[in-house]
């Protein structure tokens, strides 16, 4: 099953994302500039094999919701997204405020 849901933070809407699969869940809250993405997201690839895409993007593990994806730290952030300020163990939500 696939859930959009749309997210509120300070003023601003990003759309949350969640696929539910066997033992796992998918998470996603995306702006239209980056996202942020549960233990799935592979930032080393990001980062080497398709750095000329320069994606914005960061990452949270151990989470299973998308309320938990948006108050846990980030545990790794691609080179763009550190070019915005964006900080390793900063909260998601935070970090997509600085996506906008």
């Amino acid at each position: 099953m696939i859930d959009l849901l749309p997210i509120n933070i300070n003023g601003h809407s990003f759309v949350g994302v969640s696929v539910k699969l066997p033992k796992t869940n998918l998470l996603v809250v995306t702006s239209d500039k980056g996202y942020i993405m549960c233990g799935a997201l592979d930032v080393g690839l990001l980062n080497e094999k398709l750095k000329d895409r320069k994606i914005i993007a960061g990452r949270a593990v151990g989470v299973k919701t998308i309320e938990e994806l948006l108050n846990a730290p980030l545990e790794s952030i691609t080179y763009e997204a550190e070019a915005l300020g964006i900080t390793k163990g900063m909260i998601g939500r935070e970090a997509l405020l600085k996506m906008l």
